[in-house]
């Protein structure tokens, strides 16, 4: 495989951290690696492949040389302002932030569920959330088979989703100190409330998941609902996921279709208290499911439970194996 020169902006950052971990770990080929962050972490030295790269502050002109790949993870501004600019220069974004996930000219592309989509791209691919992402991977194929009809999402999310300022919080709840990010207590407490409220009642992380799962889908007429949760858990989203079908199913047939699925492990054996728990799944790049039973309440339904490592898969895993396409489909 050709070897391509990559940048990555928000280096720093907990999924900066850890783009440079998994493309170390997937063996990325990487040319020139160029590591770009805000002015407060510029100048900082960061280890990758045991060479040290010096980071530099981002600004216009950044990407004034050769760079094929720029994987971003710095928040929706700097991907508002500098994804744009990227493009106009020949790189190929793939961005983590939520400033782009919903433009009609912009694929939103998990490799698992539509890889084929990333063909569509005009310079910016966005990744999308991570509770969406891992929603995605056992819902693709059950859509694919049996139709779905309605979503009924509840997320157990941990606090890195909020970055090293929700992890903070929570170890210092644990100590008795006071919390400082979120707007009540994390320690020993579970909050329904992730990002912003709009005015329909919703959190921005809720609408995001609802818009996201349509486009990703390409179903715009599917209903679903959302409930996210702030739970104190340092790492790993866990969602339990209601599905009504239009079609009906058999429960056994339905499993092995979910345990022979790419990027998915059915985790599921009740008599031996086997279920995916977030403790023991963090650091892993699979989606794991278990808990599958038949929704009595419906003519055809199930109940599931999702659990994601969301820095990795959630995030730097998702964004990493777009790359990947890029150079398997040869458009870089």
């Amino acid at each position: 495989m050709k070897k391509v020169n990559v940048a990555i902006v928000g280096a720093t950052g907990m999924v900066g951290r850890t783009f440079l971990k998994v493309l170390e770990e997937r063996n990325f080929p990487i040319d020139n690696l160029y590591l770009f962050s805000s002015a407060r972490s510029a100048g900082s030295k960061v280890e990758f492949k045991g060479k040290e790269y010096t980071v530099e502050e981002l600004n216009e002109n950044s990407f004034d040389r050769d760079i094929k790949i720029a994987l971003f993870s710095a928040g929706g501004s700097v991907s508002e302002k500098y994804a744009p600019i990227a493009a106009s220069k020949g790189v190929v974004v793939v961005d983590n932030s939520s400033a782009w996930r919903m433009d009609e000219n912009v694929p939103l592309v998990v490799p698992e569920v539509n890889p084929e989509d990333v063909k569509e791209h005009k310079g910016i691919i966005a990744n999308p959330n991570c509770s969406t992402i891992q929603a995605m991977v056992p819902l693709k194929p059950l859509n694919d088979k049996y139709n779905i009809k309605r979503i009924v999402y509840s997320t157990y999310q941990a606090v890195s989703g909020s970055g090293v300022k929700g992890t903070k919080d929570l170890e210092d709840g644990i100590k008795g100190l006071e919390n400082k990010f979120y707007p009540h207590p994390i320690a020993y407490n579970c909050l329904p409330h992730i990002d912003v409220f709009m005015d329909n009642g919703y959190t921005k992380e809720e609408m995001k998941m609802i818009n996201e799962t349509m486009k990703i889908l390409n179903d715009y007429d599917l209903k679903i609902t959302a409930t996210t949760v702030r739970v104190p858990v340092v790492n790993g989203h866990s969602e339990s996921i209601n599905v009504e079908f239009e079609k009906d199913f058999d429960i056994e047939e339905l499993k092995t279709l979910l345990a022979n699925s790419q990027g998915l492990e059915l985790v599921d054996d009740i008599e031996n208290n086997v279920y995916p728990t977030a403790f023991e799944l963090s650091g892993r790049d699979e989606v794991f499911v278990g808990r599958v039973r038949r929704d009595f309440s419906v003519d055809s339904g199930i109940n599931m439970w999702v659990v994601a490592d969301n820095i990795r898969k959630g995030a730097a895993t998702n964004a990493v194996q777009i790359a990947e396409l890029l150079l398997k489909y040869d458009l870089v």
